[in-house]
């Protein structure tokens, strides 16, 4: 499901944990890619305004694939052009929006698309990163190869000779 993320909704939401109180938009743009690879699914984060006075941070994004970033500009903000995503969407369904402000939640639930509260995304976002799958262990003899006498035995099976 697309993911359609109000971005400084959210990061004031991580930013009270003291753990991420540090975070900025940059930092939270990665995590939020991080768990679109683990949900093969795509998302954008919308802030308000023209972002960080320090755009380098930000350009630096521009190679996250399954991510991305809006500015809303000085004279609009990020909750008008979140619902118009909404509004243009043509399979609003299929969208999970992500806000604690009242009037996006409400667009969304008028075009039927699932709205989760910050926190609650937040939440259920840094479960997903910690719980998901480490790369299982390869067998050593993966990268040893076979032994002399297996390799004979192939070989006779085959009927080749190895000389």
């Amino acid at each position: 499901m697309p993911l359609l993320v109000d971005g400084y909704n959210l990061l004031r939401t991580v930013q009270k944990d003291e753990q991420f109180e540090e975070m900025r938009e940059s930092g939270l743009c990665r995590i939020i890619s991080d768990y679109l690879v683990t949900m093969r699914d795509r998302g954008h984060v919308i802030f308000d305004g023209t972002g960080p006075p320090d755009k380098e941070e930000m350009e630096q994004l521009g190679g996250l694939d399954n991510l991305e970033v809006y500015f809303s500009g000085e004279h609009s903000d990020a909750d008008t052009v979140i619902e118009q995503k909404i509004e243009d969407n043509t399979a609003p369904k299929s969208l999970v929006v992500v806000s604690t402000d009242r009037a996006v939640r409400a667009a969304a639930g008028r075009r039927k698309a699932t709205s989760v509260r910050s926190d609650v995304f937040w939440q259920q976002l840094l479960l997903r990163l910690e719980n998901r799958r480490k790369p299982a262990n390869e067998p050593g003899a993966k990268r040893q190869g076979i032994s002399d006498i297996e390799t004979d035995q192939w070989l006779d099976l085959f009927g080749m000779d190895k000389d």
